[in-house]
């Protein structure tokens, strides 16, 4: 081949060859930004095939990948911070169609666990029909005062918790039922603004310990003087109002007072009574365990309660089958040792004993000395003319007169409404009046708690009658203490207590020997008005109770959770 034949080569191959005669590293060689520039963009003019094109393509390349690395994303970040400054909000229309929903068939037969099921009623005579419940016809009232409220949740005396429905023979006592069943009763206005008066002022003169003293408030010593008694009466009166130690105002006040029974019971069972030999005070505080365990379910109430009832069911007559002044038959003997039957106590006893089967309680030996309570009883009645009625004790002296209405009231919780014994007793308790300054007895407090429940509980002219007078007499004579202390919601309230009616000569209003202590007066006064709500009339189960009665919120159960 001769040099003719050989060609020159092209500018591409001169790059080529230039690329590899010259030292790689010369593309990378550190020029001054002004020469690099313009190579890069002489670079940029020559033929693609060429050099010096590759090289300015590599510089640029170089320059281009930290430029984007860096730049680009902060570039992005500004633009999403902008973008969410200025976005726009959009608006969405929904069509929305109401639609009413379907009636659903009752749901029937829902059991709840058998450990908190509320007891059943349970009639010791259940050959002995009740007796009718007639809803009297008042006009209905305008109910004055404020409700107490009810939360949820509480520290109380037991250790466990525990859901607690409040319902049947205590269900009246909610406080959407209260109002129902004042109206349905007939009560005149001012009467649940009555029982909230009294409830303060027993809050407010509550030991710190949570007992109740007979002279507390200023009052006398007088009547059931023990605390024991006072105690138990306190803590009825708010249980009769529904409160519970879950209750805003009262649970601390109710929760006390339980504890202070607790500890304050003897380990035989026993309450004892500080000023006198009899024991008054122990039917009483009994009965109040027996409705606090009803209402709260808690497990050390019950034990309590148990161990109380039991010192009852032991201390009956044998043969008289009620009870004296002691739960020991060797004391308060009349008549060369003869049994005596004082009904006044053994009102307190089958209270207690009735409130007990109420909770559920297995004491042994219950059922049969309500039994036999019912027996004793008509021991005590005494025919009198075309009327009956029941008295004080068994003695041959005795006559009927103002206790009947212990008589008749135990008749109808023992299931004995429709006995013929009831009946008369009823009769006779026509004569019966409720007038503060000229009282039917020596005791009229006293005995206007018992005969309020006789004839509320027989219903119909009997009720009616009555109803038209005990309740304005109550409000009326309330003394009102205002602004003495505070609500919930740290307002100062009014306050509200009786001292005792002027029984004997009104002209000198002198009180008698029966001159009970302002916390005496005030619970039975207060658990008197609170006779519309406090239980069903004669103890009917809820079942039968509803047949006669509706109530606005009847299945509104109050749910209280034990712990």
């Amino acid at each position: 081949m001769s040099e003719k034949d050989i060609k020159p080569p092209s500018s591409g191959e001169q790059d080529l060859l230039t690329l590899h005669n010259d030292d790689l590293l010369k593309l990378f060689e550190d020029l001054p930004f002004r020469q690099k520039v313009q190579k890069v963009l002489r670079g940029l003019r020559a033929p693609r095939d060429s050099g010096d094109y590759k090289y300015a393509r590599l510089q640029i390349l170089r320059l281009w990948a930290p430029f984007t690395a860096v730049v680009i994303p902060a570039l992005a970040v500004i633009g999403l911070l902008v973008f969410s400054t200025v976005a726009p909000e959009y608006e969405r229309a929904v069509d929305v169609t109401i639609v009413e929903p379907e009636p659903l068939d009752k749901l029937e037969d829902i059991k709840e666990l058998e450990q908190l099921e509320p007891p059943e009623v349970t009639d010791i005579a259940p050959d002995m029909p009740l007796s009718d419940v007639s809803t009297p016809d008042v006009a209905a009232p305008q109910v004055a005062g404020p409700f107490s409220p009810q939360p949820a949740a509480f520290d109380s005396v037991a250790i466990v918790k525990s859901p607690v429905i409040l319902k049947g023979i205590y269900g009246s006592r909610s406080p959407g039922s209260r109002g129902s069943a004042l109206k349905a009763y007939g009560a005149p206005p001012g009467t649940e603004a009555a029982v909230l008066l009294a409830l303060r002022w027993l809050k407010k003169y509550q030991d710190p310990s949570g007992k109740w003293v007979s002279g507390c408030g200023g009052g006398p010593s007088g009547y059931f003087p023990s605390s024991p008694a006072m105690t138990g009466l306190a803590l009825l009166t708010f249980l009769a109002h529904g409160e519970t130690p879950a209750s805003e105002e009262f649970g601390p006040t109710v929760e006390k007072a339980i504890k202070w029974l607790i500890n304050n019971q003897s380990p035989n069972g026993h309450f004892d009574n500080e000023a006198d030999e009899n024991e008054y005070s122990h039917p009483i505080a009994t009965y109040a365990l027996c409705e606090a365990y009803a209402i709260t379910k808690i497990p050390m109430i019950k034990e309590a309660a148990n161990k109380a009832v039991e010192v009852i069911i032991k201390g009956q007559n044998p043969q008289n089958k009620l009870w004296n002044y002691s739960f020991d038959p060797s004391k308060y003997m009349r008549d060369k040792g003869k049994e005596r039957n004082d009904i006044s106590f053994s009102g307190w006893c089958i209270q207690a004993l009735k409130a007990a089967s109420l909770a559920g309680l297995d004491t042994p030996g219950l059922k049969d000395a309500m039994r036999k309570a019912l027996e004793g009883l008509k021991l005590n009645y005494r025919p009198v003319g075309e009327a009956g009625g029941f008295c004080y004790t068994t003695g041959p002296d005795e006559y009927p007169g103002p206790l009947t209405g212990v008589g008749v009231l135990c008749m109808q919780l023992l299931g004995a409404a429709k006995d013929e014994k009831t009946k008369m007793g009823l009769k006779l308790l026509e004569q019966a009046t409720c007038d503060w300054e000229k009282p039917w007895s020596t005791n009229p407090i006293y005995n206007w708690y018992y005969t309020t429940q006789a004839k509320f509980h027989a219903g119909g002219a009997t009720w009616s009658s009555w109803n038209k007078q005990f309740a304005v007499q109550l409000m009326k004579n309330q003394i009102i203490v205002p602004k003495a202390i505070e609500d919930p919601q740290g307002r100062l309230v009014d306050i509200g207590y009786w001292k005792a009616a002027a029984p004997g000569d009104p002209a000198k209003k002198v009180p008698g020997e029966h001159c009970q202590s302002y916390v005496y007066n005030t619970t039975l006064c207060a658990l008197t008005l609170q006779v519309y709500y406090r239980y069903l009339p004669t103890y009917k189960p809820p079942q039968d109770a509803e047949l006669e009665v509706t109530f606005e919120d009847k299945e509104k159960d109050i749910d209280i959770r034990v712990r």
